[in-house]
C-alpha cells in the first residue's frame, strides 16, 4: 500500500500521521494548541519530510447532504466544505487550512476528504427525519420536497464521529472473529464529545448526534439533548440573547454544567476526583451522564431489535473503567455484564462478564487508519 498521510484538525489541536505501507506511523506530529493557520513551520517541515507520500487524508467534520462517502479534493469540494461552516464554526475552517498546508507541501499529491457525518448517511428515514413542519423541510431540501436534487443541508439527523464509528465497527467484528455483515453493534465513542451509533450489517441504521454535535448524550461542555422549549424560553423570557444561549450550549453545559467546579472543568478525570472527594455537584453530573449514557444504549439496541456486541472507543470509554462499570450495571436486561479484572484494560480487549451473552469490547480510537483506508481506496 502507498504512505498515507493523514490530518486530523480538531478545534483547536492538529494531529499529523505518516502512516507506511503496513500502517506502521512512521512520522507524526501534534500540535495542542495550534493556531489554525496553514503556514505553521511545523506543518511545512513535516511535511516536507513525506514527499514520498502517495495520498493525503483529511479528516472533515461536517459533509451536508452532498457527501455521503469521500472526495477527492478539488475547488468546488473545498467550497462545500466552506460552505458548511455554519454547522461546525469550529472545526471547517481548521480542515480547510490543513487542507491548504497539503496543498502547499505537497504538490500534486492526491488528498482526499474523508467526512465524519459519512457514516451515517445509511440511516433509514424514521431514524434521520425530524417531526418537522412540510415547509421547512420541503424548502430545505428533504426528500421528497422541493429543495433541489441535491441541496448541500437538509433539516435531519447527520450523526458524527463516523470515522470513529466506522473504524470501531471494524475491530469489533474482528475481535470477535465474526463477520462484521452478521454482528449488530453498539459503538461508543466516548471523549469529549460523545455518540452512540447502532451499526447493523455493518450499516449505522442509527445514531445519537443530530444535525449539529449538540444532540444526544452528556459530554464535556456540551448539553446533548435538551427540551427545544428551554431555549424558546431562555430568549423570550430569560433575557438571553442567541450568542448567549449558544455559548451556553456549547462551552458551558455537559459535565462542567453541571458539576459547577471552580475551575470550570469538564474533563471526566477532574469530575470523578470530585464525586469521589464529596462534591455533591461532580456526583450529579456523573449520575446524570450515566442515566444518559445508559439510555441511549438501550435506545441503539431497540433501533437493531438487539445487540451482539457493545464497544467502548474514545478518551473516556478507553481510560474509565468505572464509567463503563456503571454503565454496565444498568444494561443487565439487554444481557450486558462487565468482568471487573478484565475490564481495567486500556487497550483492545474482550471485558465481557461471564454472565454477559453481550460481547463487550474496549477498541483503541484509530481514526488515522480508517482515514488512510477510505483515502486509498479512493484513489
Amino acid at each position: 500500500m502507498t504512505t498515507a498521510i493523514v490530518v486530523n484538525a480538531g478545534s483547536s489541536s492538529l494531529k499529523l500521521r505518516a502512516l507506511g505501507g503496513d500502517n506502521s506511523i512512521t512520522s507524526a506530529l501534534d500540535l495542542d494548541p495550534w493556531d489554525g493557520t496553514a503556514d505553521h513551520p511545523q506543518i511545512a517541515a513535516f511535511l516536507a519530510d513525506v514527499r514520498a507520500a502517495g495520498v493525503v487524508g483529511h479528516r472533515v467534520v461536517h459533509g451536508g447532504s452532498r457527501f455521503a462517502g469521500p472526495a477527492l479534493i478539488d475547488d468546488s469540494v473545498i467550497a462545500a466544505i466552506a460552505d458548511l461552516t455554519d454547522l461546525a464554526p469550529l472545526h471547517q475552517p481548521r480542515a480547510l487550512a490543513g487542507i491548504e498546508a497539503c496543498r502547499n507541501g505537497l504538490p500534486g499529491v492526491p488528498e482526499v476528504a474523508c467526512f465524519d457525518t459519512a457514516f451515517h448517511a445509511t440511516l433509514p428515514d424514521a431514524a434521520a427525519r425530524y417531526a418537522l413542519p412540510r415547509e421547512w423541510t420541503s424548502r430545505f431540501g428533504a426528500a421528497g420536497g422541493s429543495g433541489g436534487s441535491s441541496p448541500l443541508v437538509e433539516l435531519r439527523r447527520y450523526g458524527f464521529h463516523g470515522l470513529s464509528h466506522a473504524y470501531a465497527a471494524r475491530r469489533a467484528a474482528a475481535l470477535t472473529g465474526r463477520a462484521l455483515e452478521q454482528l449488530k453493534i453498539i459503538t461508543c465513542h466516548l471523549g469529549a464529545g460523545a455518540s452512540l451509533a447502532a451499526v447493523q450489517a455493518g450499516r449505522c441504521v442509527d445514531t445519537t448526534m443530530g444535525f449539529t454535535p449538540l444532540e444526544g448524550l452528556v459530554m464535556a461542555t456540551r448539553s446533548g439533548s435538551v427540551d427545544p422549549g428551554i431555549i424558546l424560553w431562555l430568549e423570550q423570557h430569560g433575557g438571553l440573547s442567541l450568542a448567549e444561549v449558544s455559548a451556553g450550549l456549547e462551552r458551558a453545559s455537559g459535565l462542567a454544567g453541571l458539576a459547577g467546579l471552580p475551575d470550570g472543568s469538564g474533563d471526566m478525570r477532574d469530575v470523578r476526583a470530585a464525586a469521589e472527594a464529596g462534591d455533591e455537584g461532580a456526583r450529579l453530573a456523573i449520575d446524570v451522564y450515566l442515566h444518559r449514557l445508559r439510555r441511549e444504549i438501550a435506545a441503539m439496541a431497540a433501533a437493531m431489535n438487539g445487540v451482539d456486541v457493545l464497544a467502548f472507543t474514545g478518551g473516556i470509554g478507553e481510560h474509565q473503567p468505572p464509567i463503563r462499570a456503571a454503565a454496565a450495571e444498568g444494561l443487565g436486561f439487554l444481557g450486558v455484564s462487565i468482568d471487573p479484572v478484565r475490564n481495567q484494560a486500556v487497550a483492545d480487549a474482550d471485558i465481557t462478564g461471564p454472565a454477559g451473552n453481550v460481547r463487550v469490547l474496549v477498541i483503541t480510537a484509530r481514526e488515522d487508519l480508517e482515514i488512510a483506508r477510505q483515502a486509498r481506496e479512493l484513489i
